[in-house]
């Protein structure tokens, strides 16, 4: 069993920067972060592989960056120049298998999420 925690969340100025940290116990294979604003779906953000292959979803590429430390087996969330629209609650998901992926199906293990919010 994976059990995924996040911290880093917070209140932020439209342009400013986060990290966000996911501390996973247990072992993992790609890693993803999701994220879900008030009245919305949730929906893809990154994914991080363990062969190191990363995929992001068009509206962040570029200002948000996903990385793995092995020897902590924790994954960040780089996040910059955040806009309002980058508000909601921010997931952590584990997958059980290799690969990437963009669908929430696809992940087996979820933390409880943080809160992000950026004001204008």
């Amino acid at each position: 069993q994976v059990q995924l925690v996040e911290s880093g969340g917070g209140l932020v100025q439209a342009g400013g920067s986060l990290r966000l940290s996911c501390a996973a116990s247990g072992r993992t294979f790609s890693m993803g972060w999701f994220r879900q604003a008030p009245g919305k779906e949730r929906e893809f953000v990154a994914v991080l592989t363990s062969g190191g292959v990363t995929t992001y979803a068009d509206s962040v590429k570029g200002r948000f960056t996903i990385s793995r430390d092995n020897a902590t087996n924790t994954v960040y969330l780089q996040m910059h120049s955040l806009k309002p629209e980058d508000t909601g609650v921010y997931y952590c998901a584990a997958r059980k298998t290799y690969g990437r992926s963009w669908s929430l199906s696809d992940y087996s293990y979820w933390g409880q999420g943080t809160q992000v919010t950026v004001s204008s």
